[in-house]
């Protein structure tokens, strides 16, 4: 009994990283964590998770299991959707990565071209001095240079 309640604690925790991953538009993953988190109730069904305690009267009881009750062949059907959920999420996962020409992990070399793309130059239009360039503080800059670049944003538009 306490096996199936943590069981299913477990994949609801599992589903609920699922929803919360797929909200950040990350649907492969979300695909794969919610086939992960079906493992443990699945188990937990089809009588797969108690037989690891006593091997001898175990197999004889969830033999008889298997064909008198249909929670075995649910949990089963759980976990065969699990399966199926985690081929789908593998799948989508290396399209996704083919489609956006990348090799490695996807979201390292992706991230470091969005951030670089994104990022106004300090020294733009009218600041001055900057030509257009973008102003790069020397090796060994503090914290104290960043936020005279902030200032100088918070002055350049009257606040």
């Amino acid at each position: 009994m306490l096996t199936t309640t943590v069981c299913a604690a477990l994949s609801a925790a599992g589903l609920a990283v699922a929803f919360l991953t797929a909200y950040r538009r990350r649907f492969a993953a979300a695909t794969r964590i919610a086939a992960l988190s079906l493992v443990p109730v699945g188990l937990a069904m089809s009588g797969l998770l108690g037989m690891f305690g006593e091997i001898g009267g175990a197999v004889a009881a969830w033999a008889s299991d298997l064909v008198f009750k249909p929670t075995v062949w649910a949990g089963f059907g759980v976990l065969a959707a699990a399966f199926v959920l985690y081929v789908v999420g593998r799948a989508a996962g290396r399209r996704t990565r083919a489609r956006e020409g990348g090799t490695g992990s996807g979201r390292g070399t992706r991230r470091a071209a969005e951030s670089g793309a994104s990022r106004p130059a300090l020294g733009g239009e009218g600041a001055g001095g900057g030509g257009g360039r973008e102003e790069r503080p020397a090796a060994g800059a503090t914290d104290a240079d960043d936020f005279s670049d902030i200032e100088a944003i918070l002055k350049k538009h009257g606040i």
